[in-house]
């Protein structure tokens, strides 16, 4: 095709929309001269005026009000199609909304594989203990702890969370009658319900009787629980799984090995959206790395 050159062109469509040269030339961070200079070139290209050139203002002559509609829709269109191919590069990002600490004990370690496995996606973690609404599509998929049913949504169930006594080995507790002199440490769930662990419902289903629940320190935050118990200053109900890497170390130790079952986890999506294929990577993943957990214990 022969065409005059591009940078010309550009210049009379802004100049056209804007009716000024010093407004095209703002526009395309250039200076009026440079505007002038490019229509004038436009010009001679073609062999009319485009402009009748006026003290304060500019006005297209017929030939350049012939070229403008063309090249406003021409533009139109290639920031169109720009923009459509910068909307599928983005949607390689991946949105996952998940429970604090979950993320910070179990999800965060893990996460370095799944970036070498998938560097091409970019992960953003949204971590909230409030329910999303995946259907606005803020956020693509989301790891919630409880019972279900999820309407609308793809459940995939991840694991059974399990609760048992994790405490600091410096306390020395061995025995129930040890657990009766400790300070015990709870959670406040936002939800509870008949599977909430809590020690009335821990000492219900291993005998234990006689133990005084009441009082002690409560904590919204199981990680800040956890770091209370490494610090012996009492005995928390809590996940072995979200302090694996705790017991590994030493700093917290199971002085009963007596569980409690909880709720399960699951992975949530809608099953649509243009970045399924991200979705469905990091799904499979991560219930991968649940089996390989599984199989590490």
């Amino acid at each position: 095709m022969s065409l005059p050159p591009l940078a010309a062109l550009r210049a009379f469509e802004a100049a056209a929309r804007h009716q000024s040269f010093k407004k095209a030339a703002a526009e395309i961070a250039v200076t009026p001269t440079a505007i002038s200079h490019q229509i004038r070139l436009l010009e001679e290209t073609l062999g009319v005026r485009l402009f009748d050139r006026k003290p304060r203002q500019v006005v297209l002559t017929q030939a350049g009000q012939e070229l403008y509609p063309v090249l406003r829709d021409g533009f139109a269109s290639f920031a169109n199609a720009v923009d459509a191919i910068r909307r599928r590069k983005t949607s390689r990002g991946l949105t996952v909304s998940v429970l604090p600490s979950f993320a910070a004990k179990w999800l965060l370690p893990r996460l370095p594989d799944f970036q070498k496995r998938h560097p091409d996606i970019h992960l953003r973690l949204h971590t909230s203990a409030a329910a999303v609404d995946l259907a606005s599509g803020a956020v693509d998929a989301a790891i919630r702890y409880g019972r279900g049913p999820f309407p609308g949504l793809v459940a995939q169930t991840m694991f059974r969370e399990t609760f048992a006594p994790l405490c600091s080995p410096m306390l020395g507790i061995q025995s129930f009658a040890d657990l009766g002199n400790a300070t015990l440490l709870h959670l406040d769930w936002l939800h509870p319900d008949d599977v909430t662990p809590t020690w009335e419902r821990w000492a219900a289903a291993n005998g234990v009787k006689g133990l005084k629940t009441s009082g002690g320190i409560s904590f919204s935050d199981d990680t800040h629980a956890i770091q209370a118990a490494i610090a012996g200053q009492g005995v928390v109900l809590a996940s072995p799984a979200m302090a694996r890497d705790e017991l590994n170390a030493g700093l917290l130790i199971l002085p009963f090995g007596r569980h409690l079952d909880g709720h399960h986890y699951h992975f949530l999506h809608t099953g649509r959206g243009d970045n399924r294929t991200e979705v469905a990577a990091f799904g499979d993943w991560i219930l991968a790395e649940v089996t390989k957990s599984r199989t590490a214990s």
